[in-house]
């Protein structure tokens, strides 16, 4: 979604005010859960909807 708003991690993190490394965890999976606060964020800057940028991961 970033590449299609041609906007950078850092650029995201910045305008929905959390850190880089907090983003790029997020990215990439490793954390256990997400703010609702930071979903609106990071949706609202790219003008998405959180099933466009999440996806289900079973324990299978």
């Amino acid at each position: 979604m970033l590449a299609k708003r041609k906007m950078t991690a850092r650029e995201l993190a910045s305008r929905i005010g959390i850190s880089e490394q907090n983003l790029s965890l997020l990215r990439s999976g490793k954390v256990r859960g997400v703010r609702f606060r930071t979903l609106e964020a990071i949706c609202t800057e790219l003008n998405c909807q959180p099933g466009d940028i999440l996806e289900l991961e079973t324990d299978d």
